[in-house]
């Protein structure tokens, strides 16, 4: 399981990431101060960490902690300025969200940072599709599909907002050579959506299917 470190110094909004972090998979130690960050740094695997805490601005401590252990850091902030950003990253954060800020997006931006390096995966919420692999996981939860199941969650992510036929799905996944029915395409979208409750799967009445974007 993967050890995030959540520094924030807002009480409300420390334990509602600390608990939406944690139903998604993740440990996730919270603290609210520089001092507690130096502690327990060297046991994360990536760092949230809020810009302005009650003993000072964290990115004047992040490049001696990065020293102490190379970690992906996001940083969070309310500062919008562009300079702001830039200081972020000069200093060694990996990424930066301006508050407020999506904890869906949060999340995907973990398991992009989390994934490792040469990795063919594609990210969609909490899922991750290693298209080499040919392997999904639900934070570090491996799902089993069935080569077609496999195939059309790819096709259905790789075109995420575009409404597809179910004639065309039958076409892209199965060929007309197999003679299958728009049943087919049905009975793999329920089992889709029983293996993997994240997907946002638009039905069309009559026409198909989208799987709604997601950002």
């Amino acid at each position: 399981m993967n050890k995030i470190l959540l520094v924030e110094d807002d009480q409300l909004l420390g334990q509602g990431l600390q608990a939406f972090l944690q139903s998604n998979g993740y440990h996730c130690t919270w603290v609210e101060s520089a001092q507690d960050t130096e502690k327990k740094w060297i046991n994360a695997d990536i760092v949230i960490l809020d810009r302005q805490l009650q003993d000072g601005d964290s990115l004047s401590h992040l490049p001696r902690w990065l020293q102490k252990k190379a970690l992906p850091v996001i940083v969070l902030t309310a500062k919008v300025d562009i300079e702001d950003r830039i200081e972020g990253l000069m200093c060694g954060a990996k990424d930066y969200m301006i508050k407020p800020f999506s904890q869906e997006e949060l999340l995907a931006r973990i398991i992009t940072h989390l994934r490792p390096i040469g990795s063919s995966a594609i990210v969609y919420k909490s899922l991750s599709i290693d298209t080499s692999m040919r392997e999904v996981r639900d934070i570090d939860e491996q799902i089993i599909l069935k080569p077609k199941e496999f195939q059309l969650l790819l096709l259905l992510v790789q075109n995420q907002g575009r409404v597809f036929h179910r004639d065309e799905l039958l076409n892209k996944i199965w060929g007309y050579q197999a003679f299958p029915s728009t049943r087919t395409v049905d009975n793999h979208i329920l089992r889709l959506r029983n293996k993997l409750p994240c997907l946002d799967i638009e039905t069309h009445r009559g026409i198909g299917y989208r799987l709604m974007e997601h950002l």
